[in-house]
Formats: C-alpha cells, sequence, structure tokens
C-alpha cells in the first residue's frame, strides 16, 4: 500500500499543478483583457421591473495594471444629461467615487457605499472598477454547457489585504472565444448576490471577442437590467481634468447650451 501511494501522490500533486496553472493563466489572459487602456464606450442601460428607466450613457475609462477609472455619464434623456458618476479604484486598495447631478451637486462616495446601485442598475459600484481575475486565488471547478456552448467554471476569491463585498466569483467561460458567458457573484455566506449573463458576443474595434450585451439580475430584488452596447473606441486621449467634478461641470454646461 504505501509503495502505491509513493507512485499515486506524485501523479496527483502534478495534476493539481496543472490545473492550477491553468486556471491561473485562463484568469489571468481575462484580467489583462480589461486592462485595455483608454476607451470610450456607448451604452444602453435598460432596467425593468420595480423602478423602470432607459439611459443611454457614455462611459470615459482608463484602466491598466497601475488601477481604473471610470466615468459613467448620461447623454438621454434630457432631464437627466449630465448626470455623472467617477469610480476610482487603484492597486490593492478600496473603490471610491463621486456622484455629480446638474448644475453643481456633488457627493462622495465611500467604501461601504460600493454595494449600492449605479445609476439605479442591478450593477452596483464595485462591479463597474473590481477585476476579481486578478485576485489571487483562482481555480477551475467544473465545466458546464451556457447555450450550448463548452464553458470552463472558474472560480475567483479575494485574497489577505484584497477588499471586496463579495467572498468569490464565478465565471462561465467560453473555451473556445475566452469570453465570460455568465458570471455569478457571491456573499462571504456564500448567498447568489448578482447574476451577469452575457446575450451577444461580438469583435471590438481590437478585433477581440468581448460580451456585447448583457443581463443583470440581482437575487431577490424584482428587476432586471439590460446593458447594449452600442460602440466602443480604444486609444483615445483624455485630460486628467475629465475624470473630476469640475470636468463633468464643464460637460454638463455643453449640453445645457446646446438644447
Amino acid at each position: 500500500m504505501r509503495t502505491l501511494l509513493r507512485l499515486i501522490c506524485p501523479v496527483l500533486l502534478a495534476v493539481s499543478a496543472h490545473a492550477d496553472d491553468a486556471a491561473s493563466g485562463l484568469a489571468a489572459k481575462l484580467g489583462a483583457m480589461q486592462q485595455d487602456g483608454a476607451s470610450v464606450v456607448r451604452v444602453k442601460m435598460e432596467v425593468q421591473g420595480g423602478s423602470k428607466s432607459t439611459l443611454q450613457l457614455q462611459i470615459k475609462q482608463r484602466r491598466s495594471s497601475a488601477g481604473t477609472e471610470v466615468v459613467y455619464q448620461v447623454l438621454w434623456p434630457k432631464e437627466r444629461a449630465g448626470e455623472a458618476v467617477l469610480l476610482r479604484k487603484m492597486g490593492d486598495g478600496g473603490a471610491t467615487g463621486t456622484v455629480f447631478v446638474p448644475p453643481n451637486t456633488v457627493r462622495t462616495l465611500d467604501g461601504s457605499q460600493m454595494k449600492d446601485a449605479l445609476l439605479g442598475s442591478d450593477l452596483s459600484y464595485a462591479d463597474v472598477v473590481e477585476n476579481f481575475f486578478l485576485w489571487k486565488q483562482q481555480a477551475i471547478v467544473g465545466a458546464e454547457m451556457v447555450n450550448r456552448v463548452s464553458c470552463d467554471v472558474l472560480e475567483s476569491k479575494p485574497g489577505k489585504g484584497e477588499r471586496s463585498n463579495y467572498g468569490s466569483v464565478r465565471t462561465w467561460v467560453d473555451r473556445r472565444r475566452d469570453v465570460p458567458l455568465r458570471v455569478e457573484k457571491y456573499s462571504a455566506s456564500g448567498k447568489l448576490v448578482r447574476r451577469i449573463e452575457t446575450t451577444r458576443v461580438a469583435s471590438n474595434d481590437k478585433k477581440q471577442a468581448v460580451p456585447a450585451n448583457l443581463t443583470v439580475s440581482g437575487a431577490g430584488q424584482g428587476s432586471v437590467t439590460e446593458v447594449n452596447g452600442a460602440s466602443v473606441k480604444h486609444g483615445v486621449s483624455f485630460s486628467d481634468r475629465e475624470f473630476t467634478p469640475a470636468g463633468f461641470m464643464e460637460v454638463g454646461a455643453v449640453r445645457a447650451g446646446a438644447d
């Protein structure tokens, strides 16, 4: 028996190491795809059920290994035009943010508010800036079909010193295209908090396959948010001022003058 164990243990350790390498490699690839530099995106966001709303948004992003800065700004409807949310997360630090409501109302968001709803949707503020693929703990925990597509199930958990409102995240990744087709986020107690389903995959301006349309639902909230991507452009140049409340006010003033 001891001889058998001596033969089996190295094999099991080798299989485990290979699985860890595969999970880390997949997570690193997905994480790097999110760190795609400066870009501007146009989307339509519809909240269905409960408080219904439809927003057309412009999203300015600066995402790199150093950190993430994102601005969501409302283009339509007219009565909400210029409303903006700035979210920032640098390194392993916690996320922070600022909400701007024209003409001059500015409200600061702290780390305890990152679980709150983004512009009344089923997404939280943290969902916008948190790159869980970069967390230290990554494991492939299964394989399943999603809409007849073969997927690996990647489980991500925050490691020591990594801050998150979630205890774990599971991602169903299209094996052929390396695109997340489903994401489920869980609390520290293991309760499902949020599910994100990819309903359309498209090629972006960098010829990469990416989720273009999403459906987001929060457990027990009774509403669903659909996010439909209209366009994306990478390699754009932003001034630092565009990621400040003063910059939001200038954009709001220009839009008011145009009306």
